[in-house]
């Protein structure tokens, strides 16, 4: 059969042209047929037909609403799927192993063991044995929806997740059933596989259990602190009393504790009790809120000081202080939370060295509590210590003092934040206008030789409040140059050089050095010049060991290793910075190494290494200071007078028999004991140091500089307006027996007669040591012929009955109290 004949017009097709193309005369001929006013046959076929575009360019990109829908529906399977799967495969486990926990054990630096830290207390109670209202307390602090939820709250987990990774802080997002889960069944590892099972166990747990089961379960499983474990533990560790005994304002405050155990416990942590008492009144205003407690019940509630903290036995000594400053290092830096590491179960290497650590307790022993008499001297009994020292080239905590006894005095002094640190701060205000390249107010650089008025309650000129601070002793100086000032620790010049230098930067360069940001009473002002803030023995010693370091900050540790089982924890890390320049910090140590040599910390020297330190005596003797270092080892020692029955802060008059306690004295003597034997069989080494231009230049004479300049606004001094400084030894009535050893560096001065004939000796700088004519009072001229001068830091005292800067008072007798520091 022939093929059909094509219509009219048809166009003969190539057999290799693709369907629908055309060639261009098929193109043209089809124009030519479309007439005029008609659209195109579109692609569905007749004439005029919608055309139908497909998506060009980006839009291409973009999945279509079928694409999407499909998405979605896979995604629900999936999940439901998963859910399904995951609460058919995971079952209720049994007890793990935290609630029976194990012990830690804290070794020191070389593997020998420290101490364990305990074995678990835990009593389980029946639900029915707690009273209504501390349920409830437990309830307002951690789930106030507990009996009308669910076992799980996804919202609420979605959000503690959010809060957590946008910066708001960690959160939890767990319901009371999902805690105890947690607690009962896994551990507190911080992992998906752990949450995953937690959700799947919780949710069985609730559809099988009752409320009161799970309430009951979690309030016999929860850590209080103290090593309690459950609310009967943590009731007799807090109150000494069973738990049916509890009052509603005590279970409020076992319900604080749920939050942070150990951050929470006003006794052990008194910095912290501001956050506690917050916390505590959140969970009351809770019980209000839900009906669980009346607002007149609630009005007249008050706070439930909880008892002292029973140690174990096995922590007694220093054992105890150690581990608890081991343990907050831990939580402070997240390196385990405080419930995990409750489990315990870890294997804790520390960087105390047990050597040093042995000579650190010695030497706390022999120089001052082997001399404790309470019966002679009542105010023996208020006597504490705190000590911690430091390697400035690696951060190590190498040994640390806390106290007589873990199991009698519970706070560590080294850790402590509630008292003044006095004039140890100033050595921050000097490196401050090193670091700033400052000026006094009338433009002349600050360095060690730079000349300032160090009159008594001389106004400090262009602050912007009235500040006139009292010198110690109430001694008018006159022009002196900073380097004195520093080695006599005159309050007038270091107030006035805190304000040329800007308080804020002051502020700034110590916490550069290692002071907290959030030290209590760190309050920018001239006053912090006087070292009016609270920091730690253990801060102030971070801070004196980037000086050390030439100013590089290495953060300090007390962790060389925490493993458990097979697995290492990681460790944060420790990257050395320079905090501020070399030549601020050493220009700094060169003035600090004054003070030990000529200074308030001579007895430093009998340390036998070149040693930089300051002194500190803070208000009312309540506390003093010595902090010092070597070019390899920085050590910090607080004397700290505290009542043994109340805590509260107590005046150091008065004991050892002595009227006055400052940082030269008892301080300086423990800190050169034990640096002696610390760096026992080792060669004295010089510092190394790059000062700032004219740090160098040999200084004017101490009492009449060259070529005194005067601050605007003040008169120079006449001659008769010189000082009268005090005429006792420089701590105690002198460095023995009126002076550094029967009338100044053993017998009349350093060998025979002075520094060489008569020379800071004889009516020089001994000959009554820092007595019996002052440091200088007769010589004329200075090094081998005489004094400095012809007589202005003289006296007539002898030894502690004589006076002196830190131990002995004014001229001729013990200084008054005063509110001022030193």
């Amino acid at each position: 059969m022939s093929d059909q004949s094509p219509p009219a017009g048809w166009t003969p097709r190539d057999p290799d042209t693709p369907p629908g193309a055309l060639d261009p005369r098929a193109r043209q001929s089809a124009r030519g047929r479309t007439r005029p006013g008609t659209r195109p046959p579109g692609p569905g076929g007749g004439p005029g037909g919608k055309a139908r575009r497909g998506r060009t360019g980006w839009r291409r990109l973009l999945p279509t609403w079928r694409m999407v829908l499909g998405a979605v529906l896979l995604l629900a399977l999936l999940i439901g799927g998963g859910l399904v799967a995951g609460y058919l495969l995971v079952d209720i486990p049994p007890a793990n192993a935290a609630a029976t926990a194990q012990s830690n054990v804290y070794l020191y630096s070389d593997g020998s063991q420290l101490a364990r830290d305990g074995e678990v207390n835990r009593v389980n109670v029946a639900l029915s044995q707690i009273p209504r209202t501390v349920q409830e307390a437990v309830l307002a602090a951690e789930d106030r929806d507990f009996y009308s939820e669910r076992a799980v709250d996804p919202k609420a987990m979605v959000r503690a997740a959010w809060n957590t990774a946008t910066g708001k802080g960690t959160q939890s997002g767990s319901t009371i059933t999902q805690q105890y889960v947690k607690n009962y069944y896994l551990g507190q590892e911080q992992t998906i596989k752990r949450k995953a099972k937690e959700f799947f166990i919780a949710i069985k747990l609730g559809r099988e259990k009752s409320k009161a089961y799970i309430l009951e379960g979690y309030l016999n499983t929860s850590y209080f602190g103290r090593n309690a474990y459950g609310i009967q533990a943590a009731s007799q560790a807090y109150y000494g009393k069973e738990v049916g005994r509890l009052t509603t304002a005590e279970g409020a405050y076992l319900a604080t504790l749920l939050n942070s155990p150990s951050a929470f416990d006003v006794v052990s942590h008194p910095q912290s009790r501001a956050r506690a008492l917050a916390r505590w009144n959140y969970v009351l205003d809770g019980m209000v809120t839900k009906g669980w407690l009346s607002s007149a019940e609630r009005a007249t509630t008050q706070f439930p000081e909880p008892g002292k903290v029973r140690a174990a036995a096995g922590l007694s000594g220093q054992r105890g202080y150690l581990v608890e400053a081991v343990k907050e290092f831990i939580l402070n830096r997240e390196i385990l939370d405080d419930k995990t590491l409750a489990e315990g179960g870890y294997r804790i290497t520390t960087t105390i060295d047990r050597r040093l650590q042995a000579d650190f307790v010695e030497a706390v022993e022999d120089r001052m509590l082997g001399k404790l008499d309470p019966e002679a001297h009542p105010a023996d009994r208020v006597v504490r210590a705190g000590g911690v020292s430091i390697d400035p080239a690696t951060g190590k905590v190498v040994a640390l003092y806390g106290g007589l006894d873990y199991t009698r005095q519970y706070v560590n002094n080294a850790t402590r934040h509630d008292y003044q640190v006095a004039s140890t701060f100033k050595p921050f205000v000097f490196a401050a206008a090193v670091e700033n390249d400052s000026r006094t107010q009338d433009g002349r650089r600050i360095t060690p030789h730079t000349v300032y008025n160090g009159d008594n309650k001389r106004p400090v000129v262009g602050g912007r409040i009235r500040f006139a601070p009292e010198n110690e002793g109430q001694i008018s100086y006159g022009n002196i140059t900073v380097s004195t000032a520093t080695d006599l620790s005159v309050n007038a010049v270091y107030a006035q050089m805190a304000v040329d230098v800007g308080t804020a930067r002051v502020k700034k360069t110590a916490i550069d050095l290692g002071i907290p940001e959030d030290t209590p009473n760190f309050v920018v002002g001239p006053a912090m010049a006087l070292g009016t803030l609270q920091a730690s023995v253990l801060d102030m010693t971070q801070a004196y060991a980037t000086l050390a370091d030439h100013g590089r900050r290495t953060p300090y540790t007390f962790l060389e290793e925490i493993a458990k089982g097979d697995d290492t924890v990681p460790l944060p890390e420790r990257t050395p910075v320079q905090a501020i320049s070399r030549e601020a910090a050493d220009t700094t140590t060169s003035m600090l190494v004054s003070v030990v040599d000529n200074g308030t910390g001579t007895a430093a020297l009998a340390a036998g290494h070149p040693a930089a330190g300051k002194t500190g005596t803070a208000e009312l003797d309540r506390s003093a200071w010595f902090a010092a270092y070597t070019p390899n080892l920085v050590t910090v020692v607080a004397m700290m007078g505290q009542d043994p029955d109340t805590g509260s802060l107590e005046s150091l008059y008065g004991a050892l028999g002595e009227p006055r306690i400052g940082g030269g004295g008892y301080p300086a003597r423990i800190w050169a004991a034990y640096t002696k034997s610390a760096l026992e069989g080792t060669d004295p080494v010089d510092f190394e140091l790059d000062l700032q231009p004219g740090a160098a230049q040999p200084p004017p004479p101490s009492w009449q500089p060259e070529s005194p300049r005067e601050t605007p606004g003040e008169d120079t001094p006449s001659p008769s307006q010189q000082p009268t400084p005090p005429s006792g030894g420089q701590d105690n009535g002198g460095q023995g027996d009126g002076g550094r050893t029967q009338g100044g560096r053993d017998n009349g001065g350093q060998d025979g007669g002075g520094r060489d004939n008569g020379g800071q000796a004889q009516g020089g700088r001994d000959t009554g040591g820092r007595t019996q004519g002052g440091q200088d009072g007769g010589g004329t001229g200075r090094d081998d012929e005489g004094a400095t001068t012809s007589g202005p830091r003289g006296g007539t005292g002898t030894g502690a009955s004589g006076g002196g800067w830190d131990g002995g008072g004014t001229i001729g007798g013990p200084r008054p109290p005063s509110a001022f520091l030193e």
